[in-house]
């Protein structure tokens, strides 16, 4: 505490003392080593090298803020929620710390306004502030330690932006509960690629449609089919929930084709206990009923070869 006292004290006197006000708002102490923090907000399509050439970008701090924050994640739920079993809580830390938690984050803590990047090839990157949040957490691991970075993650992340209880209740693969649900209710269900274009900056973006049952349930648009794909299913998911009459009328379609289903076999029954009933002079039913043939006449033989006809 008293180290971080002197350093705002000759903060004072620092004529290049902007960029550490600006991450002294976001990190609650002053940095020591504000090169690393520098380097954890540059993207590699920023294209910055060393004086040596070396490229200088985040990956490196990105590699190890990831495994810094799994174990941080990590021990936070393990402490939080006593008694529960291994696989919830690896559930709950994947939640935290998935690229679109990560992304949200950086955004709600200022980071987004940092990160150096080229507009034209980078802009829609959806896991650029993600990257660069792991990158951070990096950063002050190096330059602070393993306890400051968990104090950071503590008081500025968790108890300001992340609601443990909640966050460990949400449903956060759509895709896999909405095929969960279908086979559960026997509704078939169908992700349907509808359109395939390019953003103002030619970006390919794809566009999903859900059908239930071949009903339109939800559409979803991003940068690839997976986050599509998640997009429609939350919506169609949403709509399940809070739409009754859609849900009800989607279980009466889906119990109407099972109606008619049971018809077509009772019908198919009959016809082969029909043929089961039919003479032996007449030829069996093909199995396309588009393709049935009249059965030929009967040809009456002569006495003599009765004996050397074979048994049908």
């Amino acid at each position: 505490m008293l180290r971080d006292q002197i350093e705002k004290i000759r903060l004072l006197f620092r004529k290049d003392r902007k960029p550490y006000l600006r991450l002294y708002k976001i990190l609650g102490f002053l940095p020591r080593n504000i090169q690393v923090y520098e380097e954890a907000l540059l993207h590699k399509s920023s294209n910055i090298r060393s004086e040596q050439g070396r490229p200088l970008n985040n990956e490196r701090l990105e590699f190890l803020g990831d495994a810094i924050l799994d174990a941080i994640i990590g021990d936070i739920v393990y402490r939080n929620f006593a008694g529960k079993r291994e696989g919830f809580l690896t559930n709950t830390r994947s939640k935290i710390v998935q690229r679109e938690t990560l992304n949200k984050l950086a955004v709600n803590i200022g980071l987004d306004k940092l990160i150096v990047y080229s507009t034209r090839s980078s802009s829609h990157n959806n896991y650029m502030y993600g990257n660069a949040f792991e990158a951070f957490i990096g950063a002050i691991y190096l330059d602070q330690g393993y306890d400051r970075c968990k104090e950071f993650l503590e008081k500025k992340i968790i108890g300001v932006h992340i609601d443990l209880e909640r966050l460990s209740r949400k449903e956060m693969n759509f895709k896999s509960k909405l095929i969960e649900w279908s086979q559960k209710n026997r509704v078939q269900v169908s992700f349907e690629l509808i359109e395939q274009f390019l953003d103002c900056e030619s970006n390919p973006m794809f566009q999903t449609e859900i059908l239930l049952e071949g009903q339109s349930a939800g559409t979803g648009v991003g940068y690839s089919k997976k986050e599509s794909q998640q997009q429609a299913a939350q919506m169609a998911l949403k709509k399940i929930r809070n739409d009754q009459g859609f849900t009800e009328e989607l279980l009466s379609r889906k119990s109407h084709c099972e109606t008619v289903s049971v018809e077509e076999c009772t019908e198919e029954l009959a016809a082969d206990l029909l043929l089961a009933d039919e003479p032996q002079g007449t030829l069996p039913l093909p199995e396309n009923p588009e393709t049935i043939v009249p059965a030929p006449e009967p040809v009456e033989r002569p006495s003599h070869a009765a004996e050397d006809e074979p048994d049908l």
